[in-house]
């Protein structure tokens, strides 16, 4: 994760992590998986059973089933790859520059296409907000340039399956072959049939950011879940349904007294017991669907 989302997710979550501490949330990492007693875990369990079980024929299901939700990353390399491992980190790091002044365009819809023949249009993204998706840490040292752009297309996996979608193929300096920015914005996520949890019902549940990726077998998923500065850690279980798979977190070892007020986004790798498939994935705390993407880029929601 580059260093601007990084800061972004302190600014964002930090007063949230400080009313949480403030009113000694968390299990008391006693006992039990990861640290969290039974009885916490228990009602964390409770919780997510809810949230799967209110998902199926809600108004929410119907509308993530006809959306466009990419599930990979919008932004894709070169597909020759990069010349350098110092090209390589320039992009990793969002160390990407422009030369001259990108173009507008006049076109305000792409269209979304489905192997099955579906088809779903959606707005699409002006080219210099789709460049500041991926290009967004100007720092010295190597970096990339970005000489050009044109409107072409590519192929992201969606919830729904491959999609061709258009894509903004950005010229770099040196590469003959393009980086490809998804050029339509996601759909919006629905509103879920049910509200977040209460507060004090579900001792030391936490919420998960943001999804990271997900295994060829689809027997696998990354997830992005923060945690405290006096703790050891996120830990995340998965209760799975035919219709969804619902993640809830929890933090190992928090230490009781003060502590500081900050917020850390780690990895963490779920295993499932069937590939997700049309799945939905999502979050027992917010009963949300869990987002795709970095912060700081084109994501939904």
């Amino acid at each position: 994760m580059n260093t601007q989302a990084n800061r972004l997710v302190g600014l964002l979550l930090t007063p949230l992590l400080g009313a949480c501490l403030l009113a000694g949330c968390g299990g008391d990492g006693s006992a039990g998986d990861g640290g969290t007693n039974s009885q916490s875990l228990r009602a964390q369990e409770k919780r997510a059973r809810e949230v799967a079980d209110a998902w199926p024929g809600s108004s929410a299901a119907a509308a993530w089933s006809q959306g466009y939700y990419p599930v990979a990353d919008t932004t894709q390399p070169p597909e020759s790859g990069w010349h350098t491992e110092a090209d390589k980190r320039a992009y990793e790091t969002g160390t990407i520059v422009r030369r001259g002044s990108l173009p507008t365009t006049a076109i305000t819809q792409g269209k979304v296409e489905w192997s099955n023949g579906s088809t779903l249009s959606r707005p699409l993204v002006e080219p210099n907000k789709a460049y500041q998706s991926f290009a967004h840490y100007n720092s010295q040292g190597p970096r990339l340039t970005v000489t050009g752009v044109k409107l072409g297309e590519t192929t992201i996996t969606t919830s729904r399956g491959p999609a061709t979608v258009p894509a903004w193929l950005f010229t770099l300096d040196g590469y003959d072959a393009p980086l490809k920015q998804v050029a339509v914005a996601p759909s919006k996520l629905p509103e879920p049939p049910i509200g977040r949890a209460p507060q004090g019902s579900t001792d030391g549940l936490w919420s998960i950011s943001r999804l990271a990726g997900t295994s060829a077998d689809g027997r696998s998923l990354t997830v992005r879940a923060t945690h405290g500065a006096c703790d050891d850690g996120p830990v995340v279980h998965v209760l799975e349904t035919d219709k969804n798979v619902v993640l809830y977190a929890s933090v190992a070892g928090e230490q009781s007294g003060p502590c500081s007020a900050q917020l850390i986004e780690q990895s963490v790798k779920v295993e499932l017991r069937q590939p997700l498939a049309d799945r939905v994935v999502l979050d027992a705390l917010t009963a949300r669907p869990v987002p795709y993407g970095e912060l700081s880029g084109v994501s939904p929601g």
